[in-house]
């Protein structure tokens, strides 16, 4: 799977946001991910929408992996962060039906890009 990585990274920037009843109706319609914890419900929301609700926190560049994930693979994720994290990048995964994202710090997307890249070369 790494040798057909094919890493795209999204121009849009992301946020990590909690989801409160004040803002549930605004964030909820424009989530791209959701996750129910102990502590309530996050989710992953468009930047511009997070401003737009008075939501800070850090912007996250979103970088799909393009190559089918089957969900019951093996490695991939564990390479990709490790990749990430050797190069000093703070990475946090999602997986989905069909594809991973790496969501990194948005200053670091294009040199997150550019390790994908050379880690999908190198497995060839």
């Amino acid at each position: 799977m790494l040798e057909q990585l094919s890493p795209r990274l999204d121009p849009d920037r992301y946020r990590y946001v909690q989801i409160e009843p004040s803002n549930a109706p605004q964030l909820l319609g424009a989530a791209i991910a959701t996750f129910r914890e102990d502590e309530g419900v996050s989710a992953i929301v468009p930047a511009a929408i997070a401003d737009q609700a008075d939501v800070g926190g850090p912007d996250m560049a979103r970088i799909t992996l393009e190559v089918y994930s089957d969900l019951e693979g093996v490695g991939l994720t564990a390479a990709v962060a490790s990749a990430l994290a050797e190069a000093g990048i703070a990475c946090n995964m999602v997986a989905a039906l069909h594809h991973d994202h790496a969501f990194v710090p948005a200053r670091k997307g294009e040199e997150a890009l550019d390790v994908l890249q050379e880690l999908s070369a190198s497995a060839t």
